[in-house]
């Protein structure tokens, strides 16, 4: 008579919800900077794009789907490629990649990105329902800046979404500082250092 035995292992990792966060206050706080006139060009602003508003929140997706961790994987990763896409979109707009690519750039595809991108943060804010407060407040707001840089990029009342998006993003940015702290603290000491806010139990 034979048994088969069938073990699972799973890696243990640390929690990468606070590297994921810090990279989207990173790049949103600078980006605002910029659409806010406090800065000016898009050079440096790149660089945070890619390395932090990109590659910190998709190595931080990796280990969330380790976690398994389906939200958290899933908007981190899908997030990361925003940033890649934007920042190469802003390569494309400088001519990076050759002034023929730059000249046939239509600003309005930028649009239909940003919409699609609305959509799927849309439903990724009501999964932050259960998440956390601080986590829901942050996708709200993403919302309002995925929807404003979607109406600018179509031309529609440009300077008020203008307007709109830079001030959201900023706003983003701090309260994503603050649910970077809460969670690497409240981690680390074991304990509520830094409230977050129950989820609201409605859909668990």
């Amino acid at each position: 008579m034979s048994t088969n035995v069938t073990q699972k292992m799973q890696l243990v990792v640390a929690n990468p919800t606070g590297l994921g966060l810090f990279g989207l206050a990173m790049v949103t706080f600078v980006a605002a900077s910029q659409k806010l006139g406090w800065t000016t060009g898009l050079s440096f602003v790149i660089v945070f794009a890619i390395y932090l508003g990109a590659t910190a929140q998709l190595i931080a997706s990796f280990y969330d789907f380790n976690h398994n961790n389906i939200w958290g994987a899933t908007v981190f990763a899908a997030y990361a490629f925003f940033w890649y896409g934007v920042a190469t979109c802003w390569l494309i707009k400088m001519g990076v990649f050759g002034q023929a690519l730059a000249a046939a750039a239509d600003v309005k595809q930028l649009g239909f990105a940003f919409l699609g991108y609305l959509i799927f943060s849309v439903f990724m804010t009501i999964g932050a329902m259960e998440v956390n407060k601080v986590i829901f407040i942050i996708m709200a707001l993403i919302d309002v800046l995925l929807a404003s840089l979607a109406l600018n990029a179509f031309g529609i009342a440009a300077h008020t979404t203008h307007l709109i998006a830079a001030w959201t993003e900023f706003i983003i940015s701090l309260f994503t500082f603050y649910a970077c702290c809460a969670v690497v603290l409240n981690t680390h000491f074991g304990k509520t250092f830094m409230n977050m806010g129950k989820p609201f139990g409605i859909f668990k």
